[in-house]
């Protein structure tokens, strides 16, 4: 019998459920069971591809081209779950699939309503889930808060699995918040009350993960469990870590939360090998050394805009034994300036991230160009790569009005457009280059040491590429094209030349790493960003 565990959340959003629940599929891969992630959104976007980063953080895309929460990109790096357009569900989706059905006629007539056809879609969506992927326990996050009225269909679906499936195969974990006021004090007043709200739905928790800033004592431990009823050594203290986030899993394993699970769903957990994500927390809190790496972006004032490529980057840290010290820099404020030299002088590599639209443009433009001219590391990506290109075609080969034609239509020498063909494409979202692409690499080239394979498969998403026209102009002015696609048809890596460590790529390698297998273009340009130190 298929096994879930639902995880919900309760007081207030971003307590770390993500975190959370890629925590659970960690420590239950650890005991040897397949796992599935899937995340629950409960706004009515069909997707997160629209949504603006400093609202909703990084959009994750995965394998197949799907446009996600960022959460997504956790359980990718926490878990060997598969991560596709069907680990993410959303009220849009949801609402657009029983509309669809009920106007082909698939309802036979009947009043179509929340309970049961919402329902009905949600329960199908997460058994297919877990099926598709042969998976032993399927793992739920909940989006958004009890109390929500976005939540409540998707509470009552996982309310419903209890009976549907017998309470043995389900588990219902809630994260919840003890926080301390005035005097270093607990309150667990809010916990008590988010169970009750719970309970009220219908949904009895077996087990808490109480978010806190410190430990939580046995004593509070029982007070929560008397109030809450549950069993107090399934209330697990969820506190702050002093360190990665990598740690967590660890934490909740030695409050003996994975045995609690697994006792609850009947499965073995007596065979336990943790010894990788060990090894991950003692070379990040152990390191040889610290490198600074600036991060010239547009949107660093919220941290999960980046979420995949600040985590890529501690991954290319622990790869070479180092800390990873980012250094955010807002590009707009970098333009204005005198002298840019005074930030970037103190750092040990550079990294310009992707990104949409016009500004900002010109203050990565100027890091861009300090970097190559001081010969400082630099890994650019997605929109970093073009910045790149625009930098070395104005300050290299001779076109000093080179540009995008994102950002300025009719500029003189656009060296980023979109293909001829999309030109007349009035419907953005068909342009976008979305999902896993080949590409190959050019012998010799810095991105093929770094990979050492000939062929590699990363995910996209743009629709501006290095212009075809441009592109034999560049080359003469000495621009590496390290990788195109198939037919060597669209430029996917650029190299400056005559450079110490300098690698722009179309593609989004942060998507694909994790602790226990960094990335290997972080790698390098970490490894790189080292030697540019010492």
């Amino acid at each position: 019998m298929k096994k879930y565990v639902f995880v919900t959340g309760g007081v207030c959003s971003s307590l770390g459920k993500g975190l959370a629940a890629a925590s659970i599929g960690t420590l239950l891969e650890c005991h040897g069971l397949r796992v599935c992630m899937v995340k629950i959104d409960p706004y009515l976007n069909v997707d997160a591809g629209t949504m603006s980063p400093f609202q909703h953080g990084e959009v994750y895309v995965t394998d197949d081209g799907a446009e996600t929460d960022l959460d997504l990109g956790n359980y990718y790096r926490f878990t060997s779950s598969p991560v596709s357009q069907k680990q993410s569900i959303t009220t849009g989706q949801i609402y657009q699939e029983v509309i669809r059905k009920e106007r082909e006629g698939q309802y036979l007539g009947r009043t179509v309503q929340v309970i049961p056809h919402i329902t009905d879609e949600i329960k199908r969506r997460i058994v297919t889930a877990g099926n598709d992927n042969d998976a032993e326990v399927t793992i739920v996050e909940i989006g958004g808060t009890v109390g929500d009225i976005e939540s409540v269909p998707y509470l009552e679906a996982v309310r419903q699995f209890g009976h549907d499936v017998g309470r043995e195969n389900v588990v219902y974990v809630h994260l919840t918040l003890v926080p301390m006021v005035a005097g270093e004090e607990f309150k667990t007043k809010p916990t008590q009350h988010s169970a009750k709200e719970l309970r009220e739905i219908g949904i009895q928790p077996d087990v808490l993960l109480c978010r806190s800033s410190k430990p939580l004592n046995e004593e509070m431990k029982r007070k929560i469990s008397l109030f809450t009823n549950v069993r107090k050594e399934s209330v697990i203290s969820a506190y702050d870590i002093d360190g990665t986030i990598y740690e967590i899993p660890l934490v909740y394993g030695s409050q003996g939360f994975d045995e609690i699970v697994l006792k609850k769903l009947e499965l073995d957990y007596s065979e336990v090998d943790k010894s990788k994500w060990e090894n991950v927390v003692e070379i990040y809190k152990n390191p040889k050394d610290t490198i600074k790496i600036g991060m010239v972006g547009k949107y660093i004032d919220l941290n999960d805009s980046y979420k995949s490529i600040n985590e890529a980057l501690q991954h290319g840290g622990i790869a070479n034994n180092v800390r990873v010290k980012i250094i955010r820099i807002d590009s707009e404020e970098l333009n204005k300036l005198d002298d840019p030299g005074k930030v970037l002088e103190e750092l040990d590599g550079m990294l310009i991230p992707g990104g949409f639209g016009k500004r900002g443009i010109e203050g990565m433009i100027t890091a861009a160009a300090w970097a190559r001219k001081n010969n400082l590391p630099t890994l650019g990506i997605c929109l970093g790569m073009q910045i790149m290109t625009i930098e070395y075609a104005r300050n290299a080969a001779g076109l000093k009005e080179a540009n995008s034609t994102e950002f300025y239509p009719e500029c003189e020498a656009p060296v980023i457009s979109l293909l001829e063909e999309q030109q007349e494409i009035k419907d953005y979202g068909g342009t976008m280059r979305l999902g896993l692409s080949e590409s190959h690499l050019k012998e010799g080239s810095l991105i093929r040491e770094c990979y050492g394979t000939p062929l590699i498969h990363e995910r996209h998403r743009h629709r501006y590429e290095v212009s075809v026209k441009y592109r034999e102009i560049l080359e003469e002015a000495g621009l590496i094209v390290g990788a195109t696609t198939p037919g060597n048809q669209l430029v996917e890596s650029v190299q400056w030349p005559d450079h110490p460590w300098s690698t722009g790529v179309q593609f989004h390698p942060e998507f694909t790493s994790k602790p226990t297998a960094p990335h290997p273009l972080f790698a390098g340009f970490i490894k790189g960003a080292l030697e540019n130190k010492n």
